[in-house]
């Protein structure tokens, strides 16, 4: 990495805590843990520094999962006072969500940054692609199935969560909803299901990450202790306002912001890839 001067570690540091912010409150406006913004803002500021290739995307990973720790728990507390986390659903759902994120874990740890970037983008724009296109009120069932198609379901999930970096919204949102879910109470579960997966993906990401050459400086594995150190502070306080406003719009437009951030995302981080 090059070496970089005051003013360029000023702008660096500036940025970071406007990721913070921004990643804080769409945490609780729309429980996916701020991931889903964090990922590719520390991949392109990673790559103006001139990061190893072959790690960039492994550490946004990383760092987003870690950061994720604070957001989530902010988030989840958050929608838990308002009443709208499905703490049964949780409680039958959670190993199956840990174990997909044990093994997706694992073969994020084994696979190339790019083939990482791909799955990012492509499940991104999938998903947004669900929330713009699908009818108002349609869904597939009228409850989530039972064993062990439940089961699996969290298993996905987890697993592909864990692959991007992200908390639970990305895949939980619209999976629930799609089983008939009210998008609040959907919300405030999927901001819960991000706990799930940050904290063995935090680990597993320092595990797999450690020691390898090319990482930033001050890096733990793949979780840079920097982009940890600032965005945590302001993502943490504004969680909190994103839940209250989640509670006090329109469900549509909840969901409209839910597809074009993740929409946005997906076109970008696919594009790079290829181009």
């Amino acid at each position: 990495m090059e070496d970089l001067s005051l003013v360029s570690l000023g702008l660096l540091a500036v940025s970071l805590l406007a990721t913070g912010v921004v990643a804080g409150i769409i945490a609780g406006l729309l429980g996916v843990g701020g991931g889903i913004v964090i990922v590719p803002v520390l991949y392109y500021m990673f790559t103006a520094l001139k990061i190893d290739p072959s790690v960039l995307m492994h550490v946004a990973v990383g760092t987003s999962l870690a950061t994720i720790l604070a957001t989530g728990a902010s988030s989840a507390r958050a929608h838990y006072n308002r009443g709208s986390v499905d703490m049964d659903l949780l409680k039958r759902w959670w190993w199956a969500i840990a174990l997909g994120v044990l093994a997706g874990a694992t073969l994020a740890g084994n696979i190339s940054g790019g083939a990482l970037t791909l799955v990012f983008g492509i499940v991104a724009l999938a998903v947004s692609a669900n929330m713009i296109f699908r009818k108002e009120g349609s869904h597939l069932a009228e409850k989530l199935p039972g064993s062990p198609f439940r089961e699996v379901l969290g298993f996905l999930i987890g697993g592909i969560s864990v692959m991007m970096g992200i908390g639970g919204g990305t895949l939980g949102v619209p999976t629930l909803t799609l089983f008939n879910y009210p998008i609040r109470k959907a919300v405030g579960t999927a901001a819960a299901i991000g706990l799930i997966i940050a904290v063995p993906g935090t680990l597993l990401s320092i595990y797999f990450g450690f020691d390898l050459d090319g990482r930033p400086p001050l890096s733990l594995g793949y979780v840079n202790l920097i982009g940890f150190l600032l965005i945590i502070p302001a993502s943490t306080l504004t969680a909190p306002l994103g839940a209250r406003i989640a509670h006090a719009i329109d469900p549509s437009k909840l969901k409209l912001v839910f597809a074009l951030f993740l929409g946005f995302t997906g076109l970008r981080m696919i594009y790079d890839v290829f181009f």
